[in-house]
């Protein structure tokens, strides 16, 4: 009999020691969905989307090596990660309506990348490049989002030049595969088309395919506005080159997938924002816009600037400046930090040798954008996970 009290005793002052622990679990939870706000705020204002899986990665590992307990750690990881995913979608609330700006309609590859980056953002189509850009020069939007490179094509100069004469900040870089179909008004037969449209840089990534029929090409400003033009013809003579969910979104028939010549055509987009990005010590990639003096090996002593502290360019673009005949300024994409002392010090050593310099960015990687609805990437589908835990519980 006394055993039996002396058991309940234990399990009374068990349950109440968790109780209390769970009071004060309860404040700091709190105190950390309020910090998680502010994060959802700077990420507003500045333009980057709620996953940053560096980030969870670094936290979980850190504070995983905290415990002594090995037989608590697998347990404690689960836990953060949970807890992480319910701050994602704590986040993914705040951020409904976030503006975003792309050029084209519905259906356009700047549109599902939008998608992609900003999955809770309103999407906001422009008529253009620039009609995009002053979207939020204007405070229209939040951000835009509008391709800078293509790796078949190259740059998408327009952007660039955009991006050169403007003030807005790239707060990220993110590269969307690219797989270029042809379409139809459905019921066509691949052997009544005579003409073939879209956008100029789809075009390029399709010429052999269109010289093995002898098309007659026309350029559209974009390649969703290519087929919403096709879906209200109606014409059987006319095929159009765009994405599968174009397809799906106008009504239209996918005569042939996969027609660009590359298997590997990817489309680089760049995110504007009104808010400047600081650089971290965390960050890996930048891009930049110089100009060098009118001066014989100018440009050569920038690249060895550049070099000598230990940084590499992927990208080097030229384009003409406007202002002035044959002056030309750069566009550059490099890997490194330049919130290091060796990037403070190559900053320092181009101003001693440019006419102009300006830091677009700064971001920790390029990131990949992935399909949502394809399951191989896990990474994607964290908050499709939580619901599913959430709806198991009730």
């Amino acid at each position: 009999m006394n055993q039996n009290k002396q058991d309940d005793s234990m399990l009374l002052a068990a349950r109440q020691e968790i109780n209390r622990i769970d009071r004060c679990m309860a404040k700091l939870f709190c105190e950390r969905m309020d910090a998680v706000r502010r994060v959802a705020e700077y990420k507003r204002s500045v333009g980057i989307p709620v996953l940053d899986a560096s980030r969870e990665a670094e936290v979980i590992a850190r504070n995983a090596a905290l415990l002594e307990d090995d037989s608590l750690r697998t347990y404690y990881v689960n836990y953060l990660k949970y807890n992480m995913a319910l701050s994602r979608k704590f986040q993914h609330a705040l951020l409904e309506g976030q503006r975003i700006a792309f050029s084209g309609v519905p259906g356009a590859f700047a549109d599902i990348a939008a998608a992609r980056i900003f999955p809770d953002g309103v999407r906001v189509p422009c008529a253009d490049f620039k009609a995009a850009y002053e979207a939020v020069v204007n405070g229209d939007c939040e951000c835009a989002v509008l391709p800078v490179e293509n790796s078949t094509n190259g740059d998408v100069s327009q952007v660039i030049d955009l991006a050169y004469a403007g003030g807005l900040c790239v707060t990220g870089l993110y590269d969307l595969e690219i797989e270029q179909c042809l379409l139809a008004v459905k019921g066509t037969d691949i052997s009544r088309i005579r003409r073939v449209s879209s956008h100029p840089q789809a075009l390029g990534q399709c010429a052999e395919y269109i010289r093995r029929y002898r098309w007659e090409e026309s350029e559209a400003v974009n390649t969703a506005v290519a087929a919403k033009n096709l879906a209200e013809s109606g014409d059987q003579t006319l095929a159009v080159i765009a994405s599968k969910e174009t397809a799906a979104l106008y009504g239209l028939q996918i005569l042939e997938k996969k027609i660009n010549r590359s298997s590997r055509n990817v489309t680089r987009f760049a995110v504007f924002s009104r808010s400047h990005r600081e650089p971290t010590a965390t960050d890996a990639h930048f891009t930049m816009f110089f100009t060098v003096k009118n001066e014989a090996g100018s440009l050569m002593r920038a690249m060895q600037a550049i070099g000598e502290h230990g940084f590499n360019l992927s990208t080097l673009t030229s384009r003409p400046t406007k202002e002035a005949n044959w002056e030309y300024y750069f566009y550059v994409e490099g890997d490194g930090c330049i919130a290091s002392a060796q990037g403070m010090a190559m900053l320092d050593a181009l101003r001693g040798v440019c006419g102009t310099i300006r830091v677009l960015g700064s971001f920790d990687a390029i990131r990949p954008l992935y399909d949502p609805d394809d399951p191989a990437h896990t990474e994607k589908t964290a908050d499709r996970m939580l619901d599913e835990y959430e709806e198991h519980c009730k």
